[in-house]
């Protein structure tokens, strides 16, 4: 797994997991693969899509989720852990503020959007190489012109 209790370190304590989730490490499992589907879900392309047609870098999902230890994109990890973080403190907002940890989770959230739009890019993550199957039959924009403007009265 991409992300396990053990790396929620970062963003909550132990004893607070602990006592949100009454010692279940099954909620945490639970959480950890419910974050990892909500990350992969932004970094994945949607190539029926033509907005994915644009140029923007695609990042090979596979790859970066794949990857185990310190391979692992640390910043990629981090932003999975506040996610899973966000899905364990649903559960209660024991001794941790509890707009803290949805601020997080929205800065989280919109990072990964950022990096899904092309607004920002990550150098660092594995890319796909554009072919027939990433880049498809289509084309990443339209061309013409406007209606004729006519002063009707």
């Amino acid at each position: 797994m991409f992300i396990n209790k053990e790396d929620l370190g970062s963003v909550i304590y132990d004893y607070q997991l602990d006592q949100i989730t009454e010692g279940n490490d099954d909620l945490i499992v639970q959480a950890c693969n419910a974050a990892i589907e909500e990350a992969r879900s932004y970094l994945t392309p949607n190539t029926d899509n033509k907005k994915w047609l644009d140029g923007r870098l695609l990042y090979d999902v596979e790859n970066i989720f794949n990857k185990v230890g310190n391979d692992r994109h640390s910043l990629v990890v981090q932003h999975c852990c506040t996610l899973a973080k966000w899905y364990v403190a649903e559960l209660c907002n024991a001794d941790f503020i509890y707009e803290k940890a949805k601020d997080r989770y929205d800065r989280a959230t919109s990072w990964f959007t950022k990096v899904a739009t092309g607004t920002i890019n990550v150098s660092s993550l594995p890319q796909l190489v554009r072919d027939e199957n990433t880049a498809g039959d289509k084309q990443p924009f339209e061309f013409g012109s406007r209606a004729k403007f006519n002063h009707d009265y």
